[in-house]
């Protein structure tokens, strides 16, 4: 499908959906998602926005929902990743990705195989300092 011509960019749409639950205008930001969804259907980044948008709502399952859809459509996406595991998290801390910028730094691995005495390796989880 084409892009139709009066589709707005990308980036204007993160930005309109970042002022949106900022004032808590959602119904606003799903009718500008939905034409999103519709001009881009295979684009990950609407449903990433409307995630963000259902968790504003305390729509977790929801939102769960369309970051696994943004993850699928694109599993190079890093916003729905990052997303999606911060929603999944039972201790979730930090705010959500709306574009890559938002992203925090990518840590390096937190896990590490340690062997025991018979040479059997178990994945375990590194020791950080906080």
């Amino acid at each position: 499908m084409n892009e139709s011509e009066n589709s707005i960019p990308m980036e204007t749409l993160i930005e309109k959906i970042r002022i949106a639950v900022g004032l808590r205008d959602y119904a606003g930001g799903e009718l500008e998602i939905a034409k999103a969804m519709r001009d881009h259907p295979h684009s990950p980044i609407p449903h990433n926005l409307m995630g963000i948008l259902f968790v504003s709502q305390q729509e977790q399952l929801i939102a769960l929902k369309h970051f696994r859809a943004a993850a699928a459509l694109d599993p190079t996406y890093l916003p729905a990743r990052c997303n999606l595991e911060l929603c999944a998290s039972m201790n979730a801390q930090g705010s959500f990705a709306y574009s890559v910028s938002d992203c925090r730094e990518v840590s390096s691995n937190p896990w590490t195989i340690l062997y025991d005495e018979k040479g059997i390796g178990h994945v375990v989880r590194r020791k950080t300092s906080c």
